[in-house]
């Protein structure tokens, strides 16, 4: 029997969340309460009533709505977003609240005033792989509105996001009047499309590749962590992608176990990392190409270049060690390393500024505020916190 009060059905979920809320909750708490209660009185609550929504929850920084139409929904999340975006013109950039907006259109479990279900935990995800000032939609909500509203769309493919097992087929809404990402190409970069494959490691791994530019080929192996589509935007990796693309044909790819490639793996080594690059300049059909190792990617490059010294033309190394930390015979490197995972295992990917605040003035010592939250979105985009653990030991 159907308990009393429950019910399921098919409905469009959007789920948005502020971006950076605890820095700016840091900074200015007061301020950033009035901004944020601002937007949801003046844009966000008056755009979802006008599109026939209802506000399931409202969760600090975000909110969640159920919509009978998921062409109101996707309407709806756009007006939110170019409502936000010209909001922000007056307001100065460290002190902008911007949102992140997921729709998934699915079977949802209502109990009472409160919604559940694989419907409700998928437009989260989607929210989470959305860009700052951006929406990015299931395809099954892209099926529905493709020819109804007047708005671009581009294929981010399959994505394996955390606590689903199969991955969501995931496009990014593009509109007029959109508000510029951080870490978003401008210019003539802006112009430059990467295509992102997969092919399949000896052990069934999917490894996600990109291949970008033209004129000789260069391979960047894989280092600790990367996300092809994350990266490509940043404010750390995107001058020096750019510029490589421009001259080269550009391939990279994401390590197993984060980014776009599978999650779920057994085997996560340095043989299987080996194995890996073996795999993709295979898939991509090079002879002869340069090879970058950039940190953990050296010992892979240089490896490979071993074992295969007739493809390599160049080797180029940057930033890496010939012996990792737990291997260089100090005791307070390996009690500072297994701290540092310790660290990982609690705090990877929060808002917490505790941590996020450590972990950057070790990675990026001098990073600017944008590239700060680069880093701690990455955290949480890229890999779960088990997975971090396991590529850094």
């Amino acid at each position: 029997m159907k308990r009393q009060g429950v019910e399921r059905k098919l409905a469009a979920i959007l789920s948005a969340d502020a971006v950076g809320y605890s820095r700016l909750m840091e900074a200015d708490e007061a301020g950033t309460l009035a901004a944020l209660n601002a937007h949801r009185e003046e844009l966000i609550d008056p755009a979802i009533a006008g599109h026939h929504g209802r506000i399931v929850k409202l969760m600090g920084d975000g909110v969640l709505v159920e919509f009978p139409s998921v062409v109101e929904a996707v309407q709806c999340a756009v007006d939110i977003q170019r409502g936000v975006a010209e909001r922000n013109e007056t307001v100065s950039q460290e002190r902008r609240i911007a949102f992140r907006i997921g729709v998934h259109l699915g079977d949802i479990i209502v109990e009472d005033d409160d919604i559940y279900g694989d419907g409700v935990n998928i437009a989260a995800r989607l929210e989470g792989l959305a860009e700052p000032g951006g929406i990015c939609i299931s395809r099954q909500v892209f099926d529905q509105v493709e020819t109804k509203l007047p708005l671009g769309y581009r294929d981010l493919g399959a994505r394996q996001v955390k606590n689903l097992a199969r991955p969501i087929h995931v496009f990014e809404v593009r509109f007029d009047g959109e508000a510029t990402a951080p870490g978003a190409p401008t210019g003539d970069a802006a112009g430059i499309q990467q295509e992102i494959r997969f092919c399949t490691a000896a052990d069934g791994v999917r490894i996600a590749f990109a291949t970008v530019g033209e004129g000789p080929p260069l391979v960047k192996a894989a280092n600790w962590l990367n996300h092809l589509e994350y990266d490509w935007r940043s404010p750390v990796w995107r001058h020096l992608l750019q510029e490589l693309a421009r001259d080269h044909l550009l391939v990279r790819y994401d390590e197993r176990g984060n980014g776009l490639s599978d999650w779920e793996v057994d085997d996560i080594s340095f043989e299987a990392f080996v194995r890996d690059l073996e795999t993709v300049v295979d898939a991509v059909g090079l002879e002869r190409f340069a090879l970058l190792g950039i940190s953990q990617g050296c010992a892979v490059s240089i490896a490979y270049a071993v074992r295969h010294p007739e493809r390599v033309t160049h080797l180029v190394l940057y930033g890496g060690y010939a012996r990792g930390r737990r291997r260089r015979g100090s005791p307070e490197g390996i009690e500072q390393a297994e701290a540092m995972m310790t660290l990982m295992r609690q705090g990877w990917g929060q808002e917490n500024p505790a941590f996020r605040q450590m972990f950057t003035s070790l990675m990026v010592p001098e990073a600017t505020a944008e590239q700060m939250q680069w880093l701690n979105d990455l955290q949480r985009i890229t890999a779960t916190p088990e997975n971090a653990v396991r590529l850094r030991q």
